[in-house]
């Protein structure tokens, strides 16, 4: 089953269609010049617009989204032994990682995850649920803080978004040049003809999913960077204890939006594999097992 797997690209989706319709009724969307060609650099301006304003739009709302997707409690003040080894835990490792104190939070949920998200290195999110805090050792719980740390270090989030608006910007850019194509070929009309809108639909809806394999492909090599990272920071052990627990976790908790930001991801084979937002965890623990 195919799965969009993040509540990035799910927020990106829907900013696209609400800006393309804003812009539709205001009289931007003009890719039609005088002789009912295409007015390619309006389509490309419409394009990278659109492209990278639902891509970056997304990536500001991405904190607020995720706490109200998972229910996940700020940490303001520690209030217990495990609050205040957690916040310290954090803390030192985002000094070590070079990056301002991120907001700490902890969701209710029994399986063993956690995610990092936010629009800047300075100003991000990271949470872990109830489950992972309850099943596995501190060492474990410090290798996984540790990779979502490496993820905030290493920018992964504005990757995503420069890649998702890149794809964006193409997938707009050729669905309105083969809705244009197939308005005047098949249902020969002038100006804007229902055959257009509705084969722009079809293409954006097709191409977005082919298109989709790209961003996925990155989300699968930041996870290997930020297992990297962790081994870095806590040593390789540490990491890969907590991938083979992983293994062994109940199926994710996490809204289907937020998939793609856990620590870990779904299993998938097939064509399926090439919308997995996290390489299959054998593959994983091999390649830290690589790292001298």
């Amino acid at each position: 089953m195919l799965k969009r797997i993040a509540l990035f690209i799910a927020t990106n989706l829907a900013v696209i269609l609400v800006l393309s319709i804003v812009l539709r009724l205001l009289g931007v969307d003009q890719i039609l010049n005088e002789r009912g060609g295409i007015n390619f650099e309006a389509l490309l301006v419409l394009s990278l617009v659109v492209g990278f304003g639902g891509s970056f739009i997304s990536l500001a709302l991405s904190k607020w989204m995720a706490k109200r997707a998972t229910g996940a409690q700020v940490i303001t003040e520690p209030r217990n032994a495990a609050e205040s080894w957690l916040f310290s835990t954090v803390q030192n490792q985002a000094r070590q990682a070079g990056i301002e104190m991120p907001e700490i939070a902890i969701y209710d949920s029994p399986d063993m995850n956690a995610f990092a998200t936010g629009m800047r290195r300075n100003a991000s999110l990271v949470a872990v649920s109830t489950g992972l805090l309850q099943n596995m050792s501190k060492q474990e719980v410090e290798a996984v803080l540790a990779h979502e740390i490496s993820h905030v270090a290493n920018g992964d989030m504005v990757t995503l978004a420069l890649v998702q608006g890149v794809v964006n910007t193409f997938v707009i850019f050729l669905s309105r040049i083969v809705g244009h194509i197939v308005d005047r070929a098949v249902f020969r009309t002038d100006g804007y003809g229902p055959g257009y809108f509705i084969t722009v639909i079809v293409a954006q809806i097709v191409l977005g999913i082919l298109a989709s394999t790209i961003v996925m492909w990155v989300s699968r090599q930041r996870e290997f960077r930020a297992d990297a990272g962790s081994a870095k920071i806590n040593g390789r052990q540490p990491m890969i204890s907590a991938l083979e627990r992983l293994q062994q976790n109940i199926p994710s908790q996490l809204p289907k939006e937020m998939k793609a930001f856990g620590i870990s991801g779904e299993k998938a084979g097939g064509f399926a594999r090439l919308f997995m937002s996290h390489p299959p965890i054998p593959e994983r623990i091999a390649a830290l097992q690589k790292i001298v």
